[in-house]
């Protein structure tokens, strides 16, 4: 599986060394330490102490070990970046994202750590969570930011807190963020960033996960944030392509390249008419399939 799998992102409490451990051997893609909601007040000390033992102690293996900061203005927020940046996370997550400022001011504080530790420059990603009215009205400009800030991988949505923001009532189908979901995918894509939907707060049954994973797909999303490890496998499996339509996108690419050969542009396949938006779509399916490896099934 490619680093750069992020299909399953699983939050777990930063104060728990135990959890954290769990986490690492769950088979999500990427563990997210966290230090913003996940953790009492009284505990963010501590917190920042056993994420920064963490990541030097636990084999994360193949999983991603990131660290949810508190947010930029937070009385928090350098202390976590100086204490488990020290520890070098795969990235950090930055909640309450609401313009290209606060990216920046990320990103220069992770610059003087990787010059401080001699580390590559951008050697520590960055995901911005936007979960608020103003951070989806100014997600143009949020995602324009990697032109300057290349650790910016991904866009990911909050959408329990944006609800909150706008006075609306979380619904089953997501009506009320359907403007947000759409405008965060489709930013993303726009700038190259990978789009990642917002938990279920379901535990206790699939078909919310099953539908809410199904449709952050559909859309275009690359993944989906979890809160307890029983999710990560089920997301995981929804946004793998099988191997028979890895096959079949295989065999439609070839195809393509055949006429192209003959000097034929559109053709028919299976009693379709095929163009080059469908060639970039068996391309994806292609370059999804590569990107979880061993795991497709």
């Amino acid at each position: 599986m490619s680093v750069n799998a992020r299909r399953a992102l699983l939050f777990m409490p930063g104060d728990s060394r135990k959890k954290i451990e769990k986490g690492a051997t769950s088979g999500a893609d990427a563990i997210i330490m966290d230090l913003e909601d996940g953790v009492a007040l009284s505990e963010k000390d501590t917190a920042r102490i056993v994420i920064a033992a963490s990541l030097r102690e636990i084999n994360f293996g193949r999983t991603e070990a990131w660290v949810r900061l508190n947010p930029v203005g937070s009385p928090f927020h350098e202390a976590d970046i100086a204490v488990t940046g020290a520890g070098r996370p795969r990235g950090v997550v930055l909640p309450k994202t609401e313009s290209a400022d606060h990216i920046t001011a990320v990103d220069a504080r992770l610059r003087a750590l990787e010059e401080t530790h001699g580390w590559g420059q951008n050697s520590i990603a960055l995901i911005a969570i936007l979960e608020s009215a103003l951070g989806i009205v100014n997600v143009r400009e949020i995602a324009a930011s990697v032109r300057m800030v290349p650790r910016l991988v991904a866009l990911a949505l909050g959408a329990e807190d944006l609800a909150a923001d706008m006075g609306a009532v979380r619904t089953p189908d997501g009506l009320e963020g359907a403007y947000a979901r759409g405008a965060l995918v489709l930013h993303a894509k726009a700038f190259g960033l990978d789009a990642i939907d917002s938990p279920c707060v379901q535990i206790a049954e699939n078909a919310t996960l099953i539908a809410e994973t199904e449709r952050a797909r559909i859309m275009g999303y690359t993944g989906k944030l979890a809160i307890h490890p029983r999710q990560s496998a089920l997301i995981q499996t929804i946004f793998t392509p099988t191997q028979e339509a890895i096959n079949r996108a295989q065999v439609l690419i070839e195809a393509y390249a055949a006429h192209q050969q003959k000097g034929v542009g559109v053709f028919s396949f299976e009693g379709k008419m095929i163009d080059m938006p469908m060639i970039r779509a068996a391309e994806t399916v292609v370059a999804q399939g590569r990107a979880a490896g061993d795991e497709v099934v």
